[in-house]
């Protein structure tokens, strides 16, 4: 079995991590914060750099916060430079897909191969092995990658490199201009008098069912923001999608919209939240506040 470097051992990184360790692979782990690694000392070698963590890997795994990070970590260290030649390098993390394309390209030059593979299903699927994995790149190294993905979800192979990021962004448009779509649902039906609890409950049985009314819609009821995937993460992957409309010459309102509303989130201090408080910055719009019970929405006054 190839032997794994991982880069970002955070929200989502750690259970990747678990999961390929159960499934029997030999890791080598870096993290900006060395003590994220710790849990894991035991059962797999803990590199002091990058440049450390990649020398000896079959294959390279990164799973960090953004593009700029990414470039940074890898390419602008030159830590790409230490890659053995036929090293597979997979980046997990969601970046832009030009970054993506201009990241395989340096790879190539080097002898290696290149696969863009963001993810969706947030800690939840990581924990369970059942993320989406949306792959960018040829046929060869997509083939070559299965076993490895196979212990983390089920993977699509969407096109050359940067199509997997593309894939992403078609994702985050969906998940983020949902959230919105639950919260601005759930409580103007509590608005009215109904109870949110059985209106999502009904909901969920017609078309308008989804694992964002599911999943998120749970959150919202229950007022549990831990952090799955940060409201700070949503607002990055919307500038993203936005830039990448602008270069493509389209016009995107739900999406523009849905990410004026995240940068209000994060004005009002919420930023580490998980992307389903976007319920918070409702709640402050108007004023009100979804039950944790049954009952109607209520007024700042009334809930204290």
């Amino acid at each position: 079995m190839p032997h794994i470097s991982f880069l970002g051992i955070g929200l989502m990184g750690a259970p990747m991590v678990a999961r390929l360790l159960d499934a029997g692979f030999s890791l080598t782990l870096w993290n900006r914060s060395p003590e994220k690694t710790q849990p894991f000392a035991g059962r797999a070698r803990i590199a002091t750099t990058p440049a450390q963590a990649v020398a000896e890997a079959d294959v390279v795994i990164t799973m960090l916060e953004d593009g700029a990070v990414v470039d940074q970590v890898l390419y602008q260290q030159e830590t790409i430079a230490g890659l053995r030649p036929g090293t597979l390098v997979i980046d997990m993390s969601s970046i832009e897909p030009a970054t993506a394309r201009r990241h395989g390209e340096q790879v190539a030059k080097l002898g290696g191969g290149y696969l863009d593979a963001p993810v969706s299903g947030g800690t939840r699927g990581a924990e369970a092995g059942t993320l989406s994995i949306m792959a960018g790149g040829g046929d060869a190294d997509f083939d070559r990658a299965a076993p490895v993905f196979q212990a983390l979800g089920k993977t699509t192979h969407i096109g050359p490199v940067g199509s997997g990021q593309l894939a992403k962004l078609a994702n985050q448009a969906i998940v983020g201009i949902t959230i919105g779509a639950v919260s601005e649902a759930l409580l103007l039906a509590a608005k009215g008098g109904a109870r949110p609890e059985k209106v999502r409950e009904a909901l969920l049985g017609g078309f308008a069912g989804s694992k964002i009314l599911e999943q998120h819609g749970e959150r919202m009821l229950s007022r549990d923001f831990e952090p799955g995937a940060a409201a700070r993460i949503q607002l990055k992957d919307l500038r993203m999608i936005l830039d990448e409309a602008r270069a493509e010459g389209l016009t995107l309102p739900l999406s523009q919209r849905v990410f004026e509303e995240y940068q209000a989130l994060l004005a009002s201090g919420h930023g580490d939240v998980d992307h389903s408080g976007l319920l918070l910055e409702l709640e402050r719009l108007n004023g009100v506040r979804l039950p944790t019970g049954t009952g109607g929405a209520t007024s700042d006054e009334e809930s204290g």
